[in-house]
C-alpha cells in the first residue's frame, strides 16, 4: 500500500508537532561529550536515547548515515533499528545520505531508501543533483511511487559550494536556481505542499533573488551551532517561510544524554520557529 504523499505527511506533522527537523550524528565527539565509547555500544546508546527522546515529539528525525557506516555492517545495523524505532514513534526520518549518480547505480541508492519494505526504507532521503537534475529521476520516480520524498542540494551553507550553486549557465540563470526551478516543476499543483524540497541554508542571508517557494518543503541547515537563529528565518527565506524545516543537530544534542534536556531543547527550538514564522 502507498503512503500518503511526503509532502502532505510533512505539512501535518509540521503544524502537529512544531517546524523541526534534530539531526542525529553520532559523531566522535558527541559521543565522548556524553561520556560514551567511539565504538558501537556507543553508537547505538546514543542513537536508542535520541530516538527514545525525541521521537514521539518532534515532526522530523534525520540520521546522518556517514556517522553509522563508519562502523561498517553493525553500524548499518543500528541506523536501520533507529529509522524503525523513530518511525514507529511517529516522527518522518530523512536519510542525510546526499547520494548522488547515474542510472542503475541512482537506481540502487533509491531501492536502498526509498522502496517500501527495504531495511533502510526512509519517508525522504538526501541527494546531490550535481551530475545533472536529470541523474536523479529513478529517485524521483521510486519517491513517488512510494510516497516518499527528496531534499535536493541547491543552496548549500558550506563556502565551497558556491563555486558550483553559483556558476552561471548559458541561459544567465545560476545552477542552485536552476535546481531551485526543477523543483517546483515537480511539485506543480500537488497540495497542500509538494514531496519535492531544496536543501538552502538558513546562514546565508538574504536570499531574496531566488525563487525559494518551490511548492515544496527547504531543509534549512544552520540553526543553533552552525550560528543561525528562529529569528533570522523570514529574512532568509521571506514568503516561502512556512515550508522551512529548520535542522537543529547539535544546538539539540549537545544536551544528551539527559533525556529530559533534549526534549526541552528540542520543545524551545519548535516553538522558536513557530513564533519566528508567526504560527
Amino acid at each position: 500500500m502507498t503512503l500518503e504523499p511526503f509532502g502532505a505527511r510533512l505539512r501535518r506533522a509540521m503544524d502537529e508537532r512544531g517546524p523541526l527537523c534534530v539531526g542525529i550524528d553520532p559523531h566522535a565527539s558527541l559521543l565522548q561529550s556524553w561520556g560514551l565509547n567511539d565504538d558501537i555500544q556507543g553508537l547505538e546508546r546514543f542513537s536508542r536515547t535520541v530516538v527514545d527522546a525525541l521521537a514521539d515529539r518532534v515532526a522530523v528525525l534525520k540520521p546522518q548515515s556517514a556517522f553509522f557506516e563508519r562502523f561498517g555492517s553493525r553500524g548499518i545495523a543500528v541506523l536501520e533499528k533507529s529509522v524503525e524505532q523513530a518511525r514507529e514513534a511517529g516522527a518522518l526520518v530523512v536519510m542525510d545520505a546526499k547520494r548522488g549518480d547515474i542510472g542503475s547505480t541512482m537506481a540502487a541508492y533509491a531501492e536502498t531508501f526509498l522502496r517500501k519494505g527495504a531495511p533502510l526504507f526512509s519517508d525522504a532521503l538526501t541527494v546531490s543533483p550535481y551530475l545533472g537534475y536529470g541523474s536523479l529521476k529513478p529517485a524521483v520516480d521510486l519517491a513517488r511511487e512510494s510516497g516518499a520524498g527528496l531534499f535536493v542540494l541547491a543552496l548549500t551553507s558550506n563556502p565551497e559550494g558556491g563555486e558550483v550553486q553559483h556558476a552561471v549557465r548559458a541561459d544567465g540563470r545560476n545552477v542552485g536556481a536552476t535546481m531551485l526551478a526543477r523543483l517546483a516543476a515537480e511539485n506543480a499543483g500537488d497540495a497542500p505542499m509538494g514531496s519535492f524540497g531544496a536543501v538552502v541554508g538558513a546562514t546565508l542571508g538574504d536570499l531574496s533573488q531566488y525563487e525559494l517557494d518551490i511548492n515544496g518543503p527547504l531543509l534549512a541547515p544552520g540553526i543553533g551551532a552552525q550560528g543561525a537563529t528562529p529569528a533570522d528565518l523570514p529574512g532568509v527565506f521571506g514568503a516561502a517561510v512556512r515550508n522551512v524545516v529548520p535542522n537543529v543537530s547539535r544546538g539539540v544534542l549537545r544536551h544528551g544524554p539527559d533525556v529530559a534536556a533534549l526534549r526541552e531543547s528540542a520543545v524551545r527550538f519548535a516553538d522558536e520557529v513557530r513564533a519566528a514564522v508567526g504560527e
